[in-house]
């Protein structure tokens, strides 16, 4: 998407970039369609009004900006936002005032668990979005031992402990009836190779498994992996990110339909694409930017992800980011972002 921004502002003149930078910040500061007695007043360029139509309508046939419904004004596009992102935006660092008031607000936790959900709030609390953090990889938990037990008829108890020493039970439905005899060999063999490995990886071994040795695999290897795909599925723990602020999407109008609502408040419940999202997140580089669509997920195409990774020990463990409209103030977000995850990845040494 990026390069693509790319190939459109070589196609863009200087003056019309100009009027795109205004644009979009005075959409994102009001929210309202952006008219050309506006631009003429803000971009405090001496134009024709005849002039500045023409230079919108170019921005409209590159796709950056659309007129929506009747209105006289434009709105950025996705396109709008990425050129404006890549190319037009200030970013200025936070004072150093207020690192220390962010700092400030990290005291209290007593264990990575703990701080990891009170970073979600901060993030929340100063964009005024909804703050995401995936817990540290090291703090995920692995599979000590799994037990299956036979219930009523295609169901099955799943008793997994944790290598931190947590039991959960989770009961699922399986296509076929297993005996007793036949979930104890199930178990043993899970337990044998499968011991240590944090539930995705187990999940992600299972998927390559079933892929590519489908046909090598001999009854009691086969029984054992597609009951190990139900229970990791049944199993993953939800608590691998936190999300906090949700709320906050309620007060910008483009997101405050109630279907709207209900659908991104699922898809944070869920938290899988917002994990999915994450987890791409994790061999990148700096702060990463999905606008709209760029998510690859429909329920997120309103909305705007801003992410980064953090590290202990030169090691990255984790991504953190905040998730609004398309129109948030990515000026103001792009920093504490990237500030956060330092700060973090800082009380996580300690």
């Amino acid at each position: 998407m990026a390069s693509q921004a790319k190939q459109v502002e070589t196609q863009v003149s200087e003056r019309a970039m100009h009027f795109l930078k205004v644009l979009v910040e005075r959409y994102i500061k009001d929210g309202q369609p952006v008219g050309s007695r506006t631009l003429s007043k803000e971009t405090g360029l001496d134009l024709s009004p005849a002039t500045i139509r023409n230079v919108m309508a170019d921005l409209e046939d590159l796709g950056l900006v659309v007129s929506p419904h009747t209105s006289a004004g434009r709105v950025p596009t996705v396109a709008g936002y990425r050129v404006f992102v890549d190319s037009l935006l200030t970013v200025h660092p936070p004072t150093a005032a207020e690192i220390e008031t962010l700092r400030a607000r990290f005291g209290g936790a007593t264990d990575a668990k703990s701080l990891v959900e009170s970073t979600s709030r901060l993030l929340s609390g100063v964009t005024q979005l909804a703050g995401v953090v995936m817990l540290p990889r090291h703090e995920r938990h692995a599979f000590r031992q799994i037990e299956l037990l036979p219930l009523t008829g295609a169901r099955v108890l799943a008793i997994l402990i944790t290598s931190e020493g947590e039991v959960h039970n989770r009961i699922i439905t399986t296509a076929r009836n297993f005996t007793p005899a036949q979930l104890e060999e199930a178990s043993n063999y899970l337990n044998r190779v499968f011991i240590g490995q944090d539930i995705k990886d187990v999940r992600k071994r299972i998927l390559e498994d079933l892929k590519d040795t489908h046909q090598n695999m001999d009854a009691l290897m086969m029984r054992a992996v597609t009951l190990a795909q139900e229970v990791v599925e049944a199993a993953e723990r939800t608590d691998d990110c936190f999300i906090a602020g949700q709320t906050n999407l309620m007060e910008f109008g483009e997101l405050s339909s109630m279907e709207r609502l209900k659908q991104l408040f699922d898809a944070f419940n869920q938290k899988r694409e917002i994990l999915h999202i994450l987890d791409r997140c994790i061999e990148a580089s700096g702060v990463q930017i999905f606008i709209g669509d760029e998510s690859g997920y429909d329920l997120l195409d309103d909305c705007s992800l801003v992410t980064t990774a953090y590290r202990v020990d030169d090691q990255v463990v984790g991504v953190l980011g905040v998730i609004g409209p398309t129109r948030m103030d990515y000026q103001r977000v792009i920093p504490i972002v990237d500030v956060t995850a330092r700060l973090l990845a800082a009380a996580l040494r300690q």
